[in-house]
């Protein structure tokens, strides 16, 4: 994502694309323009996975968040509200039913939330991480299986629960990633260790968790379609129905990566691309851009109206669209945010 990784120039796309036009009361606003192309008519997921994606279409938006050692625990950003906890406690500071609220209070279907980025800091218990790195119960994996609290939470108000993952595994940890056997490149025993983590996780949470959004898996870095398998098995372990996404962007459109997705990640620096039909390179069409002045940050680019459109002639046409916004470390979402959010939901209504 654009907050930890890296941008590229966006290049001429078969899409709809609503370009920036004016900035009005504090709001980026869009016009549209339309570029010539045909809708893809049909999907290309293999048989055994047809039909996984159909709850995601029908959810047609949801939230995604950022909670991460460097976003809520360490370092200068505003969503760490001062604290100054170790690693272990700030996840157990994470209110999940303050949170499991405010999301109902939107409206949204779902929430896609980190798991992890690149460090060592998870956020559950991991017996296969602990014993591959060395590192003990709470140095690392935090002792609080905040996935469960998250399910338990969300589940009881009718929303699904979605992890974020990355292909390149505890690369910035140095011990982690030496005892996992990273160098620039990932072999296929370091991407079978780090399915082995995400495996015992799936086989924990089962149908808990509704699909992951897997950042990192980039062919400049090892990845190949042996190695996304290899992954995707992992990420699929004790639910088959579980729908996954593997990130290694083109970054021109809301592309599939990977043979083996389910939806595009559709990893986008702005909103504005609308698909033609639910079919993108033949998997399930999804974009995924921020609310804020960047990934994970406060600020606001676009107001109810706009956001509450753009979903509908998404949604129109078969996709899905997910929104990151901007958390704190006790669970609540920032306050504009929220109430942007909530004003998307009614206009929404107004239009059913």
């Amino acid at each position: 994502m654009a907050l930890f990784l890296f941008s590229t120039k966006k290049q001429d796309v078969s899409t709809i694309d609503m370009q920036s036009m004016a900035v009005n009361d504090g709001y980026v606003q869009h016009l549209a323009s339309l570029k010539d192309t045909l809708p893809e008519t049909s999907s290309k997921i293999p048989a055994e996975r047809a039909g996984n994606t159909d709850w995601f279409k029908a959810a047609g938006w949801g939230v995604f968040v950022h909670y991460l050692y460097s976003v809520q625990c360490a370092g200068n950003r505003i969503n760490a509200m001062d604290g100054t906890t170790g690693w272990d406690a700030c996840v157990n500071e994470f209110d999940t039913e303050k949170f499991a609220a405010q999301i109902q209070s939107t409206g949204a279907s779902y929430v896609i939330f980190t798991m992890m980025q690149r460090t060592r800091h998870l956020i559950a218990p991991n017996k296969t991480f602990d014993k591959i790195t060395g590192y003990k119960p709470g140095e690392a994996c935090a002792k609080r299986d905040l996935v469960e609290d998250l399910y338990t939470s969300l589940h009881k108000r009718g929303i699904k629960l979605m992890l974020y993952w990355t292909g390149d595994g505890p690369r910035d940890d140095e011990k982690a990633a030496k005892a996992m056997g990273y160098t620039e490149k990932v072999s296929e025993h370091y991407v079978q260790q780090w399915a082995n983590v995400a495996a015992e996780y799936g086989e924990r949470y089962k149908d808990k968790v509704a699909g992951w959004w897997t950042d990192g898996c980039y062919e400049y870095i090892g990845y190949n379609k042996e190695k996304w398998a290899i992954l995707a098995k992992g990420l699929r372990a004790g639910n088959a129905k579980r729908i996954i996404a593997l990130n290694n962007p083109k970054m021109t459109s809301s592309n599939s990566s990977t043979p083996e997705d389910d939806y595009t990640t559709g990893e986008q620096n702005k909103f504005g691309e609308v698909p033609l039909s639910r079919w993108r390179d033949g998997v399930q069409w999804h974009i995924l851009s921020y609310l804020g002045n960047e990934w994970a940050a406060p600020g606001l680019r676009y107001t109810p109206d706009f956001m509450a459109d753009y979903i509908r002639k998404c949604n129109a046409n078969g996709g899905v669209v997910s929104i990151d916004v901007c958390l704190f470390r006790d669970g609540s979402i920032e306050t504009s945010h929220l109430e942007c959010l909530k004003g998307i939901s009614r206009r929404l209504k107004e239009t059913k």
